[in-house]
C-alpha cells in the first residue's frame, strides 16, 4: 500500500512551549523543519497557569529571548498583568512575572510558527521513533549506538530527517484523575500520545512516570471579591523581551486576587483524604515538591492554620478564574465543598475540575549537556519529557534542544551552557548530572553564581551566543555591544568624578539622610551608600549625559555590589578551570583502579564530559576526582610522547 514519505532536515515532537522554541530555532538557522502536535489548536497551551515567569523563571524568560527565543515577545503581547517580584530584595532575585491572556498567548505564537520561513506544522501523533545503528559503536555487550533516520506517525506516512527533538510534554500514555474519575487523555481533554513510549523503550531509553496537577477554574461572575485583597500589577511595566520598546506595553492592567483556605477547609480535605487517589494509591507517578496540592500541604503542612489562594484571570474575553494554589486530585463533590468554605468563594460555580495528570518522562541523565541523547545520535529532548515543570523550564530546553539539533547538522560546535553563564545551564546541569525522581523545578537557590546571573543582564551575558549561532540579528547583538560600552563608559566616569567636603555637598548629603564626608569621595563612592542611588545624585553630578533606563540600571547594579560581584567572579574563575578539564568519551574507569567502587560506578553510568560534571555527581567524592586528574594528567603526558 503506498504511503507518504517526506524528508526533512529537523522532526519536532510536539508543539507547547518546548516545542515552539525548538522549531523556531531550527527553521530561523535555516533548517526544513516540520513540527508534530496532536492539536494544532493547542500550540503553545498554558493548560496550568496562566502566566509566565515569576522567582528565577522569569530569569529563564530573559535568557530565552537574549538567546534569540520567542516566549519573551509573546508574552509581551498578550500580558493583562505585570509584576517584578522580589524588589524589596536585591537585583539578584528580582524576578519578571505577567498574567497572561491564555488564547491569545496561543493564537499570538500560532501565527509566530504558521509564518515563519522552513517551518511545517502537521497535526499527527508520532508513534515511533526510525533509527539504525552506527558502525564500530559496539561497547562490548553487543548493543550499538543508534542514529535517528526520522519519525513515523500514526496513519503509517515517515518523516525522514537528520535530527529529531521530542517535547512531549504531559501527554505520553496520559491519564487525567479527578477521585474516582480516570479519563486517558492529555491537559485539557486533547488526545494523549499512547504509542511513542514503546517505541522509546524498544531503542533503550529509561522511562519514568511523573504527576502533575492543576486546580479548578470558577466562574468570575460567582466570586465575591470584597472579601479578597487586590493583587494589582506594576505601575510601570518592564518588557520580558530586550527588543521590547517598555514605552509600547504601558496599558490598564486586570486584578488578581488573594484569599486563604482555614481549618474548615482543611477539615474538608482530612475527611475525604481516603477518596484522593494521591492518598489512595491510584497515582503512580511522583508530583512536584515545589508545587504541591493543596491535599499535600494539609497533610505534610499540618500545623498551619491556612494556605494563600490567588484568583487569577484566563483573559480579558472569559469569565474564567484559575485558583492557584489549590491544585488536587479530590472528586468533583469534595472540590466544590472545599473551594465554597473559602471566603469569598461560598457561592462559586465550578467552569473546570482541579485534576491530576500522570504521564511518562525520562530520566535525563541519558542526555549530553546539549540535551542529545548519549546512545542515539541525532535526537534531543527537552521540557517536561525530561523530567522538568513548567513553560519557562520547558521553553529553556526546547530552545537549546532546538539550537544543537541544528548545529550538530551544520557540523558546527554544540551549545553548552555552564552554571556561571545562565539560569539555562544550572536548569540542564542539574537534569543531566543529578538523580531527579520528581519534576524539577528552577529556584534562584540553585544557582551558585545567581548575583552574576541576573534578570537584567541576561543580553548582556547571552546574546553573542544567540547572534554566533544565527537567531540574533545584527542590529539587536550591535544594540547590546553599545549598552556594554554605554554602562563601561559611565562606570569610569563615576569612578573618576569627585567631590569635595564643602558645604553644598555637605548639606546635600544631609538632605538625604547620608552621614558627611570627611575627605573628597568619587561619585561611585557616594552610589555605594544604601541610602543614595545613580537619580538622586543628579543633584551634585551636573555633567553627566542622559542615558537608557537599562544602562542607568546596570551602573548602579555594578557599582552598589562590585565587591560582591568580584569575589563571584573569582569563584567562577575556579569553577571554569574544572569545566575546562574534559573527559574523553573513550575513557575506561575500570582502568583507574584507584577509584572507589562506587565512583566508578556512578562515572561510567553517568558518562560527565568534564571532571567540573563529575565533582558533581552523587556518590563522586573529592578524593575520586583528585585520582581522576591524576589519571588525566597521566593520559595527556601519554598522548604528547
Amino acid at each position: 500500500m503506498p504511503q507518504i514519505r517526506e524528508c526533512y532536515d529537523v522532526c519536532v515532537v510536539g508543539a507547547g512551549h518546548a516545542g515552539c522554541e525548538a522549531a523556531l530555532a531550527c527553521a530561523r538557522m535555516g533548517l526544513e523543519t516540520v513540527i508534530f502536535t496532536v492539536s494544532v489548536d493547542s500550540i503553545a497551551l498554558m493548560p496550568c497557569n496562566p502566566n509566565i515567569g515569576g522567582s528565577s523563571k522569569g530569569h529563564l524568560v530573559r535568557e530565552v529571548d537574549a538567546l534569540g527565543g520567542e516566549m519573551g515577545k509573546n508574552i509581551d503581547k498578550t500580558f493583562i498583568q505585570s509584576k517584578m517580584l522580589n524588589v524589596s530584595k536585591g537585583p539578584a532575585v528580582h524576578s519578571l512575572r505577567a498574567q497572561a491572556d491564555k488564547a491569545e498567548y496561543t493564537w499570538q505564537m500560532r501565527m509566530i510558527l504558521e509564518n515563519q520561513e522552513h517551518l511545517t506544522i502537521k497535526q499527527a501523533e508520532v508513534c515511533e521513533l526510525l533509527a539504525e545503528d552506527l558502525p564500530d559503536t559496539d561497547d562490548g555487550s553487543g548493543k550499538c549506538r543508534k542514529k535517528i533516520i526520522g519519525v513515523r506517525i500514526y496513519t503509517g506516512a515517515v518523516y525522514e530527517a537528520k535530527a529529531v527533538v521530542l517535547c512531549t510534554g504531559t501527554y505520553l500514555n496520559a491519564r487525567c484523575l479527578c477521585g474516582e474519575a480516570i479519563t486517558y487523555t492529555g491537559p485539557n481533554g486533547l488526545q494523549p500520545a499512547n504509542h511513542l513510549t514503546d517505541s522509546l523503550k524498544a531503542l533503550g531509553v529509561e522511562m519514568r512516570r511523573f504527576k502533575t496537577g492543576t486546580p479548578a477554574r470558577m466562574d468570575k461572575r460567582t466570586i465575591d471579591f470584597s472579601k479578597m485583597e487586590e493583587q494589582r500589577g506594576d505601575e510601570k511595566v518592564v518588557p520580558f523581551s530586550f527588543s521590547t520598546i517598555p514605552e509600547s506595553i504601558q496599558k490598564d492592567q486586570v486584578s488578581c486576587w488573594l484569599t486563604y483556605t482555614n481549618e474548615e477547609t482543611h477539615d474538608i480535605i482530612r475527611a475525604n483524604l481516603d477518596r484522593s487517589p494521591i492518598y489512595a494509591g491510584i497515582i503512580e507517578g511522583t508530583g512536584p515538591r515545589y508545587c504541591p496540592s493543596i491535599e499535600d500541604k494539609v497533610v505534610k503542612f499540618a500545623d498551619k492554620k491556612r494556605h494563600q489562594v490567588f484568583l487569577e484571570p484566563e483573559g480579558i474575553h472569559t469569565n474564567e478564574m484559575y485558583v492557584g494554589g489549590m491544585s488536587s486530585s479530590l472528586p468533583e463533590d469534595v472540590q466544590l465543598a472545599m473551594y465554597r468554605s473559602v471566603p469569598g468563594l461560598e457561592h462559586c460555580k465550578i467552569v473546570r475540575n482541579a485534576y491530576a495528570i500522570e504521564y511518562d518522562c525520562i530520566n535525563a541523565r541519558q542526555l549530553y549537556p546539549t540535551l542529545e541523547f548519549k546512545n542515539i545520535e541525532g535526537l534531543f529532548s527537552g521540557g517536561q519529557f525530561n523530567g522538568s515543570s513548567g513553560y519557562e523550564e520547558a521553553a529553556a530546553q526546547g530552545l537549546i534542544a532546538g539550537m544543537n539539533a541544528a548545529l550538530s547538522i551544520q557540523g558546527k560546535e554544540q551549545i553548552i551552557l555552564d552554571r556561571s553563564q545562565a539560569y539555562i545551564g544550572v536548569l540542564i546541569d542539574d537534569l543531566v548530572t543529578k538523580d531527579n525522581f520528581e519534576p524539577y523545578r528552577m529556584m534562584t537557590s540553585r544557582a551558585e553564581y545567581r548575583l552574576l546571573l541576573r534578570q537584567d543582564n541576561a543580553d548582556i551575558r547571552l546574546r553573542e551566543i544567540g547572534y554566533k549561532a544565527g537567531l540574533v540579528g545584527k542590529e539587536e547583538y550591535e544594540a547590546t555591544i553599545n549598552k556594554q560600552k554605554q554602562i563601561q563608559e559611565e562606570m569610569n566616569r563615576l569612578k573618576k568624578t569627585t567631590v569635595g567636603a564643602s558645604a553644598s555637598i555637605q548639606s546635600f548629603l544631609e538632605s538625604h539622610g547620608s552621614s558627611p564626608l570627611k575627605t573628597a569621595a568619587s561619585l561611585s563612592e557616594l552610589i555605594c551608600r544604601p541610602e543614595l542611588d545613580y537619580e538622586i545624585l543628579g543633584e551634585i553630578d551636573p555633567d553627566r549625559k542622559p542615558l537608557p533606563a537599562d544602562v542607568i540600571e546596570q551602573v548602579e547594579i555594578e557599582l552598589k555590589y562590585e565587591g560582591y560581584i568580584s569575589r563571584q567572579l573569582r569563584q567562577v574563575e575556579q569553577f571554569k578551570k574544572m569545566e575546562k578539564k574534559k573527559i574523553p568519551e573513550w575513557i575506561d574507569y575500570n582502568d583507574i583502579s584507584s577509584l572507589r567502587l562506587e565512583a566508578r560506578q556512578k562515572l561510567i553510568s553517568y558518562k560527565p564530559v568534564s571532571v567540573g560534571q563529575a565533582s558533581r555527581i552523587s556518590g563522586v567524592s573529592p578524593a575520586d576526582i583528585s585520582v581522576l586528574l591524576i589519571y588525566l594528567e597521566h593520559l595527556g603526558k601519554q598522548e604528547k610522547a
